[in-house]
């Protein structure tokens, strides 16, 4: 059988959904975050994506951590998902709680099941090698590694973490796997050059796979409080609102991936997927199908809208109103119903600035 259609005996997708998107704003915003959009075009937000990428591997055994404030969207968006694989986090507390919660109820539910965690936010464009790539990674870790997918760079980004390959770790059914030597921030723009043509780095796209408890053990050996009030939530859920403000604001790498690195019980799946984090407009951008009618503009929204002349960049039309772009370069124009943002790709990184400044401002009701 395909790859893509024999679903993985005892692996669970979990999907935290949290953020705020804020290098997406105006559409990305603290009530309609980025992953409840399609950003693509294909007609399915980047949450409804994740789930039907991860489906034919998970079956029915996918889980979603998320706000409470996103509830209601989240079951509009994803009508099959039982109610007890919605997680409501009370308030946001990084990934490490979301992804720890997720890991405590299925140990309780089955002491051997297998976790993927998956962002609800990111774009995957080849779903076949994405699944080959989480096959040999759910047998890493059945093994009982603590497994990454490390994707395969394309440029030399200064946006993403690295993971630095180690001596091979071949297994039957996993040859690609490869110790993690260690976990990379974000370098300045000669390193990640450096990375990219040395090719013993891949991006660090925030893909982990691992049994639960394995994931709470190791946890464990750094924050044994966090574990024990996680367990403590999974078998008495009544108390989340008691043990929630409790944990930690952690991010999974740093509190189980870099210090499990440094011990040598990581492993890396090599996997060139076609990855992308829509992590702002530029991103975005390259994403978006060129139509001949808008030239060199590419358009998210509502095409019929625009008019692009001697123009490149990216235009998203959600404001119901015509936008006319004309003989601008590498343009970025953001209209919605009660705002609109003008910048260029090269400033878009900085638009996280401008909703802080909103926020400043007491515009809340913008962000």
């Amino acid at each position: 059988m395909s790859t893509l259609t024999t679903s993985l005996d005892g692996f669970t997708a979990v999907i935290p959904a949290g953020g705020s998107g804020t290098r997406l704003w105006p559409l990305s915003r603290q009530d309609s975050p980025k992953f409840l959009h399609d950003l693509t075009g294909t007609g399915r937000s980047l949450l409804q994506a994740t789930v039907d990428r991860v489906r034919p591997l998970a079956g029915d055994r996918v889980m979603v951590v998320t706000g409470r404030r996103h509830a209601d969207a989240v079951r509009a968006q994803l009508p099959d998902l039982g109610a007890e694989d919605l997680l409501l986090e009370p308030s946001p507390r990084s990934s490490m709680p979301a992804v720890g919660w997720a890991a405590a109820v299925l140990e309780r539910r089955d002491p051997e099941a297998v976790l993927g965690s998956f962002a609800a936010d990111h774009v995957i464009d080849d779903e076949a090698a994405f699944a080959a790539s989480l096959r040999q990674a759910v047998v890493a870790a059945r093994a009982g590694a603590l497994v990454t997918l490390g994707i395969r760079p394309r440029y030399a980004s200064t946006a993403f973490g690295y993971i630095e390959l180690g001596e091979a770790r071949p297994l039957p059914g996993a040859p690609d796997a490869h110790q993690v030597r260690s976990f990379v921030e974000k370098p300045e723009r000669e390193v990640a050059q450096g990375y990219l043509e040395g090719g013993r780095h891949r991006w660090n796209a925030g893909i982990f796979v691992v049994r639960a408890t394995v994931l709470l053990d190791l946890l464990a050996q750094e924050r044994p409080e966090m574990v024990r009030l996680l367990r403590h939530l999974a078998a008495d859920p009544g108390q989340l609102e008691q043990v929630w403000g409790s944990l930690d604001a952690l991010a999974i790498d740093r509190a189980v991936a870099e210090p499990a690195a440094r011990s040598g019980h990581v492993t890396v799946v090599p996997a060139d997927v076609g990855w992308d984090d829509v992590g702002d407009f530029a991103s975005l951008a390259s994403l978006l199908e060129e139509r001949p009618e808008h030239g060199g503009v590419r358009v998210l929204g509502r095409a019929g809208d625009v008019v692009a002349r001697d123009s490149t960049g990216v235009v998203a039309a959600h404001g119901e109103r015509a936008v006319v772009v004309l003989g601008l370069d590498e343009v970025v124009v953001v209209d919605t119903p009660d705002a609109l943002l003008v910048t260029t790709r090269e400033r878009c990184q900085d638009v996280r600035g401008v909703v802080a400044t909103l926020q400043e401002l007491g515009r809340e009701d913008l962000t």
